[in-house]
């Protein structure tokens, strides 16, 4: 981490354990101020148990937590006047009106009723809520109530935001919107620590990036540093119209040069660090009777990195996408 400030928040050799299972194991970062960091992981890997350490809803069993030079191990609530926190799962009231729902968040954090009505009223407004401001919270659609959480996470206007997979379980246009408000706070000078496991989400928006598996951060850098390894890289991905389970081995044999994966029965992909010729791939298909579909140029991405430096291959990724039921 560059920069003449010292870190907003600190972390050292952090550890949490329930029973027998270590779900932080001895972790190690640091977040600058303004700072949109990413801790990207599966389902499971200990981001939402990292950020409920650092907000104070869990005690360390050993190491240091320091958010904005405050011990937050010896005084757990003493810096969270400094968060807002947007969880998994919204914690707002379904009885309640997004309005009163705004209101009542701002009256947790010791807001004057003119300042947290004219605050939320703004908030409305700039996620495109006013419309549905006078509406119980149980009528939102996921996205909405999304929106609508985020928003309760910032009404008192902190310096950190602490976002545990925002976008999971939303639809894709809602996904967008709520990936765009957040670089926009961002942009405006908020701190965020963005828990995902959408690798497309993290490449999109952070500047720096923590890959966390099984409660052990593996690999923590900028994401040009993550990237550079792949920049001499090229790759194209075959769509074919028949499906075909043999063709890897065949592949290979016919170019030794290339590095081939089969991503499933009708897609293959083939990797170099020269320019890849086109037409001899496509012959080969044809003389193999495979007919081509698709060709199209793949540029590295996030992905490729995430795979090579924690062995999870992309597929289980998706599975868990599956399972939370969620839009990239």
């Amino acid at each position: 981490m560059n920069g003449s400030q010292p870190p907003i928040i600190e972390v050292s050799h952090l550890v949490k354990r329930f029973g027998r299972v270590t779900a932080v194991a001895g972790i190690d970062f640091q977040v600058a101020p303004g700072e949109l960091f990413g801790f990207l992981g599966p389902n499971g890997a200990g981001k939402t148990t990292t950020i409920n350490l650092l907000t104070g809803l869990a005690r360390p069993d050993e190491g240091s937590i320091r958010v904005a030079g405050i011990d937050c191990t010896q005084n757990p609530k003493g810096a969270q006047h400094l968060m807002g926190i947007v969880p998994d799962e919204s914690n707002l009231y379904p009885e309640l009106s997004g309005f009163d729902n705004l209101c009542f968040c701002g009256a947790l954090y010791g807001m004057s009723k003119k300042d947290r009505e004219s605050r939320a009223q703004a908030l409305l407004a700039q996620f495109g809520l006013t419309d549905a401001g006078a509406r119980k919270f149980a009528g939102y659609s996921k996205g909405m109530k999304r929106r609508l959480t985020i928003a309760a996470g910032i009404i008192h206007q902190p310096h950190i935001l602490f976002l545990d997979e925002p976008t999971t379980g939303i639809d894709v246009a809602s996904a967008r919107q709520i990936r765009q408000l957040i670089a926009r706070l961002n942009d405006e000078g908020t701190t965020i620590f963005l828990t995902t496991h959408y690798i497309e989400e993290a490449e999109r928006l952070c500047r720096r990036i923590a890959f966390i598996v099984d409660g052990k951060i593996v690999r923590t850098d900028r994401l040009e540093n993550l990237m550079q390894p792949l920049q001499g890289r090229h790759s194209i991905e075959f769509v074919l119209e028949q499906r075909h389970a043999a063709l890897e081995s065949r592949l290979q044999q016919a170019f030794p040069s290339l590095s081939v994966e089969q991503i499933d029965d009708s897609r293959i992909r083939v990797f170099a660090r020269q320019k890849i010729p086109v037409g001899p791939l496509v012959r080969f298909f044809e003389e193999c009777g495979v007919e081509v579909s698709e060709a199209r140029k793949l540029r590295p991405t996030l992905e490729e990195v995430f795979v090579e430096v924690t062995g999870i291959e992309a597929a289980a990724i998706a599975r868990d996408k599956e399972r939370k039921g969620g839009a990239a």
